[in-house]
């Protein structure tokens, strides 16, 4: 099975997607079709779809697109895992065979330490028992308390997303170098491939840009702990799909050597084990 291991839908609304930038490809709608005609040609099978914003509403949304598309194999949505009823909320949407996992959009939040407040913790430690993943969307500055979180919680699966946006278009490696290498000791912590193009220049840019951050999650994750995501349709900010998806392999087969089984892995094996393998 190759999947995409991170991408989005949304029908677009200014006011539900505020984040999204005026005047770009990404204010329209992006649904499964869409990214179905992207997928095709490169022999890919499908998705994981990842929440874009923090709504009940917007998960409840994305597993009725998975209902009708096969092609949509599973759904990261979000929840509020602060509230007191979080057992509850993850229990109705765990009843959903294409509920995987969950993300909250920590790198938005101005406490770096926000991960290990109380009432999240309290929430977090509420995925295993629904056999649920967790992704980690931070930014560098929050890489800290990620690696505190990981540690604390050894049973716990987590996915970094977006090898933590480093800052590429300024050629900065630590000490993002560094938590990298730190955060993938836990083995209980994977990461995707994804969401480089928009942290480098979105014109212009050449693949030796993202060579030196790629060896460091290679190195640091190995083969069997990393996944290709296209974080579609957010790379058309500064790449197509094709192009996000070839640089991305071409890392994999310039480090690697190439070869079937790995790169089956790494174009979807790993992220079917990650998300699906847990709620069968």
């Amino acid at each position: 099975m190759k999947l995409d291991a991170h991408q989005h839908f949304w029908r677009y609304d200014a006011r539900q997607y505020p984040w999204i930038p005026a005047g770009t490809p990404l204010q329209r709608d992006w649904l499964p079709a869409d990214l179905a005609a992207l997928q095709a040609p490169l022999g890919l099978d499908g998705s994981i779809a990842v929440q874009a914003r923090q709504s009940p509403a917007e998960t409840q949304w994305l597993l009725g697109l998975a209902d009708a598309d096969p092609r949509l194999r599973g759904v990261v949505g979000w929840v509020d895992l602060q509230s007191e009823t979080v057992g509850d909320d993850l229990a109705v949407l765990a009843a959903h065979p294409k509920f995987v996992g969950v993300r909250h959009v920590v790198q938005d939040e101005p406490d770096d330490r926000f991960l290990l407040r109380p009432a999240f913790l309290r929430g977090l430690g509420c995925l295993r028992e629904f056999g649920l993943t967790y992704d980690l969307l931070v930014y560098p500055k929050q890489l800290p308390a990620a690696i505190e979180l990981v540690r604390r919680m050894p049973g716990q699966p987590f996915v970094l997303d977006h090898i933590a946006k480093p800052f590429i278009r300024d050629g900065v490696l630590d000490p993002w170098r560094g938590q990298i290498r730190e955060l993938a000791l836990c083995p209980n912590v994977w990461c995707k491939v994804s969401g480089m193009v928009t942290e480098a220049r979105h014109s212009g840019w050449t693949p030796e840009e993202f060579r030196p951050y790629l060896d460091v999650v290679f190195e640091a994750f190995g083969p069997g702990r990393l996944m290709f995501g296209s974080d579609w349709p957010v790379c058309l900010l500064a790449a197509e799909y094709r192009e996000v998806h070839a640089l991305a392999l071409d890392h994999w087969d310039r480090l690697t050597g190439g070869g079937e089984a790995g790169r089956a892995a790494f174009l979807g094996g790993t992220a079917a084990a990650f998300y699906l393998s847990r709620r069968r």
